[in-house]
């Protein structure tokens, strides 16, 4: 581990962060250049102490999945994430998991929409990062590991995933879910995280088995969705996206018809979710 070249590299690269690239205040007394380390670290979800001494050059080598987090919260490309990595004593991660890092140009656009419903998918539609708005939508996701990591998975295995898609919505949205399956199994192998997932649904599921047989590619889902919210009901919501080839990864942004029904309601989660996750922050 290369801790004084670490040090370093953490260092400069926060400093080429401005605060505006990720929708934060600058404010009248900061002297810093570019974030302050205690901004990085809770952008990584990681202490302020911890932080520091890594960019002191001291403290533990850090896992690959706090290298992950560090790596995101700088917004580094890959190049520079996998130098990252090689910096901290780990090999740099096999491409083919390339998707579980997030495009830094995405992460710029997310940054400007905390208000709004936003998610960044890779091709397994596992969640990468999602705005506070988009966590009083749909929920947490970031805590789920393994299999359930995929919005696939949980699809065929949890009824409480379905549960948010109005029952209308439910048969299309599976073909969807099954169509991006088929291409990532395509591109990634058998052996790939996409095969793990194909293999355990193809045991746990006879739904998914009917239509993975079906051979379905690019099936793309109606306009708009509706989706059953346990606080505010029903809602009608139009899905933009915004696609990555490079690292195949899909922002996902949701609005309403603005004067709307579901238009009040989108505004009124957003409203109640951000107070409930200010709260629990405390």
């Amino acid at each position: 581990m290369e801790y004084t070249e670490l040090a370093d590299f953490l260092r400069k690269r926060r400093e080429a962060l401005q605060p505006e690239d990720l929708g934060l205040s600058r404010g009248q007394r900061r002297r810093t250049p570019g974030l302050r380390r205690e901004e990085v670290a809770a952008l990584a979800s990681m202490s302020a102490d911890y932080y520091s001494r890594l960019e002191g050059g001291k403290g533990p080598q850090p896992s690959e999945p706090m290298l992950t987090a560090i790596a995101r919260a700088l917004h580094l490309t890959l190049d520079e994430r996998d130098h990252l990595f090689l910096l901290a004593g780990h090999g740099i991660p096999a491409r083919s998991s390339r998707s579980d890092h997030v495009n830094p140009g995405l992460l710029r656009i997310l940054d400007r929409l905390d208000d709004t419903p936003a998610v960044v998918l890779n091709r397994l539609s596992e969640t990468l990062v999602q705005t506070r708005a988009h966590v009083a939508l749909e929920g947490d996701q970031s805590g789920y590991t393994g299999l359930e990591r995929s919005a696939v998975y949980r699809w065929f295995t949890d009824e409480a995933a379905r549960s948010f898609y109005h029952e209308d919505e439910r048969a299309n949205h599976a073909r969807v879910l099954v169509s991006k399956l088929r291409t990532a199994h395509a591109v990634d192998g058998p052996t790939s995280r996409a095969g793990a997932v194909v293999r355990a649904l193809s045991e746990q599921s006879a739904d998914f088995r009917a239509l993975w047989d079906g051979h379905e590619v690019g099936f793309l889902h109606g306009k708009p969705k509706r989706f059953r919210h346990p606080t505010v009901g029903d809602l009608e919501l139009h899905c933009q996206m915004l696609f990555d080839n490079d690292q195949q990864q899909a922002l996902l942004v949701f609005t309403a018809t603005p004067g709307s029904e579901s238009d009040e309601k989108l505004r009124l989660l957003t409203v109640v979710g951000g107070q409930r996750l200010t709260h629990q922050d405390r």
